[in-house]
């Protein structure tokens, strides 16, 4: 009888044999499932029609990589066979990477891309504008992946007045196409504002479904207008070209969908503070108005035009009477100049023994102001004498 052996003891000969078999590999083909990880290392698969096999490249060989990997790229091997005896698993340990030529996925895509565009899927001008304040959204997913309760989340937080109608849709595989052309076609004959197609991130074998010229053609076709969220922001898919809007996940589908309810909000606070200060310009404003109205209709009363000419006439009466008071000072001062002139001119005043007043052509003089030959008169109050004056003689 055979004595069994353990299961470390199997992967460890299993080890023992593959890794001394195939020291050396050449292998060519499809890269799929890529991860560049943080730490350097590059995780992948490749594959072919029939078979894929696990490969990683550590950081040590990484480094002399020339170009980068993509998946669906064609590639050429140098590795090793090695055995990860925990789990039993074998991969493919890359030593030297060297590209082959497109992939086979990449190549159909970039075929069906440039077909589509020339037919005028892509055309901006015959996008549909998406509706601002939709009531009902179709969601063409998975209903048991994260993508459905992404979309329901942001949907409830960013407007909740929107009903979400949930198509279960097969996103992944061989038939996902057609669930998803059919999906599409149900939903367009529903009563929604929106459809939102999509799913959660993947490979591209995951994706493919989304880069099918039948699933293109049921989108371009649709009446509703369609947001495609496939996968991730990096994920480019031919629905993302064909429909209306592209969005980078399905999270981001709604908040493109959906208006922000918090946005409103502040918008409403702000149109009521806006009204309430409006209004209080118009009141005070036509507060002022009827302020100066009143103060107009006082000024125009008959009161204040009685008012007004009882003031005109007491400034009138006062400038009579100041104008009326200077022409009797102004007479005043004459009357005494002539009164003080006549005093000092009355003979009756001049009547001194020895002095005379002395006149020349009428004209009150000085003895010093006499010329020769001035015929002057000499007067006192009781005689007046003709005389012409013949010498004078100054001392």
């Amino acid at each position: 009888m055979n004595t069994p052996i353990s299961v470390s003891t199997l992967n460890n000969q299993i080890k023992s044999l593959l890794e001394t078999t195939f020291i050396n590999v050449y292998v060519e083909g499809e890269i799929s499932n890529l991860t560049y990880h943080n730490s350097g290392h590059i995780y992948f698969s490749v594959k072919d029609s029939n078979s894929t096999i696990s490969c990683v490249m550590f950081k040590g060989n990484a480094r002399y990589l020339k170009f980068q990997l993509e998946v669906g790229q064609k590639i050429i091997i140098s590795g090793t066979i090695t055995v990860y005896t925990p789990r039993g698993n074998y991969q493919l340990l890359c030593n030297k990477i060297e590209p082959s030529g497109q992939g086979a996925l990449a190549l159909a895509y970039e075929q069906l891309k440039v077909k589509l565009q020339a037919k005028g899927y892509f055309n901006k001008d015959i996008k549909k504008t998406l509706p601002k304040y939709p009531k009902k959204i179709a969601l063409v997913t998975s209903p048991t992946g994260a993508a459905i309760e992404d979309m329901k989340k942001v949907a409830s937080h960013r407007w909740p007045l929107t009903k979400l109608v949930l198509i279960p849709t097969l996103v992944q595989g061989d038939d996902a196409k057609f669930d998803i052309v059919s999906s599409i076609k149900y939903a367009d004959n529903l009563d929604v504002d929106l459809i939102v197609v999509g799913r959660g991130g993947g490979s591209v074998e995951d994706l493919w479904a989304f880069n099918e010229e039948i699933v293109a053609n049921a989108i371009f076709e649709a009446k509703i207008p369609i947001i495609s969220a496939v996968g991730h922001e990096v994920d480019f898919l031919i629905s993302d070209f064909v429909s209306d809007v592209r969005a980078a996940t399905p999270s981001n589908a709604i908040e493109i969908a959906l208006p922000d309810i918090n946005e409103h909000r502040l918008f409403l606070d702000n149109l009521s503070t806006d009204f309430t200060n409006r209004l209080r310009n118009i009141f005070f404003n036509k507060n002022n108005e009827l302020e100066n109205m009143i103060k107009l209709f006082e000024q125009n009363s008959i009161e204040s035009k009685f008012s007004y000419v009882e003031e005109q006439i007491k400034i009138i009466k006062s400038s009579y009477k100041n104008y009326l008071n200077q022409i009797i000072i102004i007479k005043k001062d004459k009357i005494k100049l002539l009164k003080d002139s006549l005093e000092s001119n009355n003979p009756s005043k001049k009547n001194i023994n020895g002095y005379v007043q002395i006149s020349l052509k009428s004209q009150v003089i000085n003895l010093e102001e006499l010329k020769v030959n001035d015929k002057i008169t000499l007067q006192t109050p009781n005689i007046i004498a003709l005389c012409t004056i013949n010498n004078i003689k100054k001392q």
